[in-house]
């Protein structure tokens, strides 16, 4: 088998979407998915999805088993990235439906014991967003979509970021455990 592989998942959430797209290119050995809506608002940002293709694999959410999610069954995943989520599909993976590729893909990591780092676009209160053209808004979350993100934190094997830099920091983290553990295991089959 090769190395286990990272899995980003965009949903159709604009914030902060360029931060993440930016972080999400420079890393290696990510496949990337994409909910219906994501791929209309990368659009609307301006992104256009050839390049991130010369990249990554990209996959679409265009079947309605999601047969990429069986990958977590195999070990090719060691991390599920969900960044930025939009609060339809935090509630969603809250309510534990997974009826969308990224859901069942949340749903599957979870059941297969993967790491899961989220970054929901409704993490307080009053917020400040990128509109798409650059304009800066201010967004006001109802308190339903905030205990969303707040029941998601408490489930296992998950790991919910506040901001695109707590999302770099978390991946980065969670990368770097990963190197190490291959060194361990690596280092104990040599020895």
């Amino acid at each position: 088998m090769n190395k286990p592989r990272l899995a980003w998942a965009i949903t159709g959430s604009g914030h902060y979407i360029e931060e993440c797209l930016d972080f999400l290119l420079t890393l290696d050995d990510v496949d990337l998915y994409l909910s219906l809506a994501a791929e209309e608002v990368i659009k609307m940002y301006g992104v256009n999805l050839n390049d991130i293709r010369e990249k990554m694999p990209v996959y679409r959410d265009k079947t309605a088993s999601s047969p990429p999610v069986g990958h977590f069954y195999k070990g090719y995943y060691h991390t599920f990235v969900m960044a930025p989520a939009t609060s339809n599909t935090v509630a969603k993976c809250v309510l534990g439906i997974a009826d969308t590729l990224v859901t069942n893909l949340y749903s599957q990591a979870g059941k297969c014991r993967v790491p899961s780092i989220i970054y929901p676009c409704d993490i307080a209160p009053e917020m400040e967003t990128t509109a798409p053209g650059g304009k800066k808004v201010m967004v006001y979350p109802r308190k339903i979509d905030l205990e969303g993100t707040r029941i998601l934190k408490t489930f296992e094997y998950t790991t919910v970021v506040e901001s695109a830099d707590e999302l770099i920091v978390a991946v980065k983290e969670r990368l770097a455990a990963v190197n190490l553990s291959d060194l361990a295991h690596l280092s104990k089959k040599e020895g």
